[in-house]
């Protein structure tokens, strides 16, 4: 063998054993991880991980709490009868409907806020509490609000609208005022998680990119954006998961009347108000399936690269 390939050959022979080392220490610090890990989610599972494997029993199970002596295994009929049902259909595009445009108007306006609040000199602590104000006040509490002002004879927003004007009592300007709450109360949030993506932006591409001559909305479009994407996908994430289970304007407001309904909101007709637990756990089954797939979505198709990741 010659002088070259012994040298090759102990070449790999280091790689080798090198490569041996860093695996034991990765398993050592897996190990070490996963003990450090092991309270919290003991924790989470007897909190979280057990209420849903019993919402999942329940869902195989005729079980109605007005009659508990008809309590019976039924396998997979409680979902077809939800899936079977209109009202379910229904429910689920009202909170498709809700969540896609109130998810892009809070993209919209809340990057419009954070941009006003990364880029603001003067007063710039004033300019972040007042856009925060709406995020810190209880959802049930601002729901309120806008029911009482859009009230006929007591709103001063229904006083605003033609005489005999009702919005909260018809289909399509309920749901415009129920958007319109939750874009109020959440787009602060989006605000907040947007401006926290901005300061991932070094200013040294932004100034490059004017010195070749890009103007603010192709600095924006090229440079700002892409550098933001994980924060943005984080936003999105966070949001469209929220805005799915809409809950807390939906019964304020309507109460689910004119077909408002959310697919939370029947849940828990169901379940608290009808005494259904079997078809209402069925119910939340199907909402956390929902939920689980966009958030699978989100993270495989529409996660960010780390820095210098080849995705």
């Amino acid at each position: 063998m010659s002088e070259g390939g012994i040298a090759e050959g102990d070449a790999r022979e280091v790689v080798s054993k090198g490569r041996a080392v860093l695996g034991e220490g990765q398993r050592a610090e897996r190990r070490l991880g996963l003990w450090l890990c092991a309270p919290a989610a003991l924790v989470m599972l007897l909190v979280a991980a057990w209420p849903v494997v019993y919402s999942v029993l329940l869902s195989f199970q005729r079980y109605d709490l007005r009659f508990p002596g008809e309590k019976a295994w039924i396998g997979l009929a409680n979902y077809g009868t939800v899936l079977a049902s209109p009202f379910w259909w229904n429910a689920l595009g009202v909170t498709l409907l809700v969540t896609v445009v109130s998810v892009a108007l809070e993209l919209v306006l809340g990057m419009a806020l954070a941009l006003v609040m990364y880029r603001t000199l003067l007063g710039r602590g004033l300019v972040r509490t007042v856009v925060l104000i709406p995020y810190g006040i209880v959802t049930v509490a601002a729901a309120y609000g806008w029911k009482y002002a859009w009230t006929p004879g007591t709103g001063w927003l229904a006083g605003l609208l033609p005489e005999g004007s009702a919005p909260l009592t018809q289909h399509w300007p309920a749901l415009g005022v129920i958007i319109l709450a939750e874009v109020w109360k959440t787009t602060p949030f989006m605000a907040l998680l947007l401006m926290a993506g901005l300061a991932l932006v070094p200013e040294d591409a932004l100034r490059a990119a004017a010195m070749d001559g890009a103007g603010p909305w192709q600095r924006f479009r090229l440079v700002t954006l892409p550098l933001m994407r994980p924060a943005i996908v984080a936003a999105l994430l966070f949001r469209v998961l929220d805005a799915f289970r809409v809950f807390d304007n939906i019964y304020v407001l309507t109460n689910g009347a004119q077909d408002t309904s959310s697919v939370s909101v029947i849940a828990y007709h169901n379940l608290i108000g009808g005494l259904n637990l079997g078809i209402g756990s069925t119910m939340s089954v199907l909402i956390f399936g929902v939920v689980a797939l966009v958030a699978f979505v989100f993270v495989k198709g529409l996660g960010a690269s780390a820095p210098g990741e080849v995705r």
